[in-house]
């Protein structure tokens, strides 16, 4: 079996140094920013179990089996709360993006509609708040969702986090989203 179809499989064997080592040499720099936003030194202002929340929630955003098994190896230090609190940040936030993406870019009438959407992980997610905001701002950031993103930024804000946390969770998630994507593209 090649790396590729290692990391694509999802076996228990995946790691970081898998999914690395399974990116082509057209996405080196993937690779290599890898690297580096998954350590407290390349995520200002974040913990290293903030960074592992931020990385396994947008594994899960990129529903690739793949990154989501070596991200999660690498994550394996995680609770069973924080695990699932992972799961519910790309899963709600799957939700609220296509929603509050269309209210934005629609507006009128619809800024003023209620949702009618069930959204209660988002005030009590089961782990520190702040750290599910964490993983809310990365997934949506993923989905590009403007609202969420301001709304995220000021929850983040009023809870005293800096902008350069802010950027390091945001750079989590694109590097993970581009990890996935590459994989996709190798293996087209």
């Amino acid at each position: 079996m090649t790396t590729l179809q290692l990391v694509k499989s999802g076996e228990n064997t995946a790691s970081l140094d898998t999914l690395k080592a399974a990116l082509p040499d057209f996405a080196k720099d993937i690779r290599l920013n890898l690297s580096s936003v998954l350590t407290p030194e390349g995520a200002a202002d974040l913990t290293q179990a903030q960074i592992h929340l931020i990385a396994l929630a947008s594994a899960y955003a990129t529903k690739d089996d793949g990154v989501i098994a070596a991200i999660s190896g690498e994550a394996s230090a995680l609770s069973e709360a924080e695990i699932n609190a992972a799961k519910a940040a790309a899963s709600i936030m799957a939700m609220n993006n296509v929603y509050y993406r269309f209210v934005h870019l629609v507006g009128g009438d619809y800024k003023t509609m209620p949702a009618k959407l069930r959204m209660n992980v988002i005030g009590n997610p089961g782990i520190e708040k702040v750290d599910f905001e964490l993983m809310s701002m990365a997934v949506s950031a993923m989905n590009g969702c403007g609202m969420c993103m301001e709304a995220h930024a000021h929850e983040l804000a009023k809870a005293g986090l800096s902008t350069q946390a802010v950027q390091s969770a945001v750079r989590i998630g694109a590097v993970v989203q581009a990890a996935a994507q590459a994989l996709r593209i190798a293996a087209a």
